[in-house]
């Protein structure tokens, strides 16, 4: 299965087309505990938002169909049609919207064996566009809410991301490219699990904590979105060396001090010699990356699927985004408490879990190192609920 990494990655970049992947590390198991294969998920949308009403709200399930490879999305019977140029109407985009109920919830389902995006536009339809990927084959062009230029960027949307197999159903809110609207989900199944509530007045709070951040008070769309810090180096809206005072003391720090790093039930240590952080246990060396390479976990800080490079990679990033690794020599860390200290710091993920109920967020692609992440998963399920919850 991908990483949450590579997926989350694969559709920060909106290139045309952009592969759904796995939303979620899946588990590996099939049989006992998990569901029979081929089974839908019932899924319930609930307007909780007391300032759009469901005509105003529409839904997409979009995302990849995992036996045969290609692109889909589900229609508002209901079925699941594979991509095509043909679905781009007059203007040029197609309308895969579902419309919510007239009044009360409304009942869907989540495909089996799929994985992608729920997305939910307000006031106004998203502009999903049907094109032909490099290889000849009709791709979906999604939303990117973090560039202007977008056909979607004034429109007030948001999504959840998941991956349903017979394995069972995995599934998060991501604020990794930005955050606009407050999503909740319920997965029901072995057990209730709820995540991805704000607290009272949490939306206005991320909004307000950015704003007052200057190299972050660029990021804040009106009133639409918050944009990720890393798409803001993109779009030149934010310090593309906001990172580099950090990086430089955490490579000092650890030219002449050993960092411990816990992974899979075991540790691995590292310094940093001739310019490159070096760990013991076969571990790839990492060269210095930059504040793109922090913010993306990705680049110097790219972390393989291979058990090994990969998650001492995740704890490295984690522990930039956080402004830990100054203080502990010792990681990950687990004391929420102690994240976001420094003044360089990921203020955005830093704002989106100081509002979250539970304290989880998705606020960088490895958030889910100890177990921080706006994520859950059941081997079997039985019900999935999405909230659009209150703005205020």
């Amino acid at each position: 299965m991908p990483t949450r990494r590579s997926f989350l990655q694969g559709m920060a970049v909106a290139l045309v087309g952009a592969p759904i992947g796995a939303a979620v590390v899946a588990a590996q198991t099939s049989g006992r505990g998990a569901q029979a294969a081929g089974a839908t998920l019932p899924m319930t949308v609930v307007n909780h938002t007391y300032r759009f009403a469901n005509s105003q709200i529409f839904c997409y399930i979009v995302g990849t169909d995992l036996t045969s490879g290609k692109q889909v999305f589900v229609r508002p019977d209901g079925s699941v049609k594979q991509v095509s140029l043909s679905d781009n109407g007059s203007d040029g985009f197609a309308d895969l919207s579902i419309p919510l109920a007239a009044d009360g919830d409304t009942r869907l389902s989540i495909p089996a064996d799929m994985s992608g995006r729920v997305y939910f536009s307000l006031g106004d339809k998203l502009r999903f566009k049907v094109v032909t990927d490099g290889a000849g084959n009709a791709a979906l062009q999604y939303p990117a809410g973090w560039v202007a230029s977008d056909p979607s960027y004034r429109v007030l949307h948001d999504f959840v991301e998941f991956t349903h197999n017979s394995a069972g159903m995995f599934c998060n809110t991501t604020m990794v490219d930005m955050f606009a609207v407050p999503l909740a989900i319920t997965l029901t199944g072995a057990s209730t699990q709820t995540t991805g509530h704000l607290v009272p007045g949490g939306r206005d709070a991320i909004f307000r904590g950015l704003a007052q951040v200057p190299e972050f008070a660029s990021l804040v769309v009106d009133d639409l979105r918050v944009i990720a810090p890393g798409h803001g180096i993109e779009a030149g809206l934010f310090p593309a060396n906001y990172f580099d005072p950090y990086i430089d003391a955490v490579w000092q720090k650890y030219a002449s001090t050993p960092l411990t790093v816990s992974v899979n039930g075991g540790t691995r240590t590292g310094r940093v010699s001739d310019g490159l952080f070096r760990f013991d246990g076969g571990v790839a060396p990492f060269s210095r990356p930059s504040t793109r390479d922090v913010l993306f976990c990705d680049g110097a800080l790219a972390a393989p699927n291979d058990g090994v490079t990969g998650p001492v990679a995740a704890v490295l990033a984690a522990g930039f985004n956080r402004s830990t690794l100054l203080s502990s020599a010792s990681q990950p860390g687990t004391d929420p408490a102690a994240f976001y200290r420094e003044s360089v710091t990921n203020h955005y993920a830093r704002l989106l879990h100081e509002n979250s109920a539970d304290g989880k967020a998705y606020g960088f692609a490895f958030d889910d190192v100890a177990g921080f992440a706006s994520y859950i998963q059941d081997t079997a399920p039985t019900s999935f609920t999405v909230e659009l919850a209150p703005f205020h």
